[in-house]
């Protein structure tokens, strides 16, 4: 009895361990691969070259050896050559059934709406209109998956991370942004202008490649299509200068956002958004997936974990691209982006030291 209760049990661990043991990056094996508590001196070799590039590259625009006119081109080659390369191979190597999880999707998306309610319901008590009541919540509910989240989860975590990150980005690329950019339309224009914002949003969509990278490499985990071996290496090489230009253009982004604010915002209309992005939405996540498990959701405590660190990262940078575009309050989104930025080396950190555990 006790040697079948012993095998169960380690079967048990080895299931909930397999993100860790599945890592095949280059490098030291992460935390949670070697089996041990991550202790903060182990979690920040591992985040601190991350926050070192954006740091970086916000010092080179800011002492000017980074042309601000060379930020759009920066820009260009990572959200349309660099990381989309990078989420199709994660993609295409990652299981169909963990790319189509509906626990794992089901979770995030609640505690996104759950943080998109509730931020504007906030904000509206003051004299924020719906404009800028909606991005508030985008970039409150919208952490940055993209040039931060997916390569920082693989090197903490293991390849196995990059299932639930980019299940994700799916959802907030596609619905979460969607929604707030409608709501962003009910100053004024009520329900007409609603729908002809969200039939914008998905149009935008449609000419994004990033939520295409994601479905042609679903699409190839799902019928096993392994690309020619030249083509396959070319996207390798893209993808594998995602994480490091990305990082440095997100500093470069920030550095820009801040020459341009010149208008006073109160801290009270950003500061409390950037705490509640990098401290509300993790423990969000964490609550309604601990009561996922306890209701019998199968939803592994490495997933959660995955779900958890993501919503602990900063608020996404393209969200300035969106309130430019539709004209809010600017200023005030910049600020909780940079300010949710630099506090989340510290706060992020923290949470890998809490939860990647053995």
């Amino acid at each position: 009895m006790k040697g079948k209760g012993t095998e169960r049990g380690a079967q048990k661990r080895s299931a909930h361990d397999s993100g860790g043991k599945n890592f095949t990056g280059p490098g030291p094996r992460p935390p949670c691969a070697q089996g041990e508590n991550a202790p903060v001196l182990s979690v920040l070799q591992i985040t601190f070259p991350f926050f070192a590039l954006v740091l970086c590259g916000y010092l080179a625009t800011r002492t000017g050896v980074l042309p601000v006119p060379a930020i759009g081109g920066l820009n260009t080659f990572v959200l349309y050559f660099a990381l989309p390369c990078m989420l199709y191979r994660f993609g295409a190597g990652t299981p169909i059934a963990q790319l189509l999880d509906p626990v794992v999707g089901g979770v995030y998306l609640l505690c996104a709406l759950l943080v998109v309610g509730t931020t504007i319901a906030a904000t509206r008590r003051g004299r924020i209109g719906w404009n800028d009541a909606a991005f508030g919540a985008l970039v409150t509910a919208f952490p940055n998956s993209g040039f931060m989240g997916v390569p920082l989860l693989v090197a903490l975590l293991g390849q196995a991370s990059a299932g639930p990150v980019i299940v994700t980005m799916a959802l907030d690329m596609c619905v979460t942004t969607s929604l707030c950019i409608a709501l962003s339309r009910l100053d004024g224009a009520g329900a007409h202008g609603a729908a002809v914002a969200l039939r914008n949003a998905l149009r935008g969509m449609a000419v994004n490649p990033m939520p295409w990278a994601i479905f042609l490499g679903a699409l190839a985990s799902a019928l096993q299509w392994r690309l020619p071996a030249p083509v396959d290496q070319t996207l390798a090489m893209l993808a594998g200068a995602a994480s490091p230009v990305a990082l440095f253009t997100l500093g470069a982004v920030l550095a820009r956002s801040q020459t341009n604010l010149h208008e006073q915002v109160p801290w009270r209309q950003y500061v409390p958004l950037a705490l509640a992005k990098l401290v509300a939405h993790p423990l969000l996540v964490w609550g309604v997936g601990r009561a996922a498990i306890a209701l019998g959701a199968p939803l592994s405590d490495f997933t959660l974990t995955a779900l958890v660190l993501v919503a602990a990262l900063p608020s996404a940078s393209n969200v300035v691209l969106l309130v430019e575009r539709f004209g809010a309050h600017g200023g005030r989104v910049a600020r909780i982006i940079l300010v949710s930025t630099a506090l989340a080396f510290g706060s992020f950190s923290a949470a890998v030291a809490l939860l990647v555990q053995k």
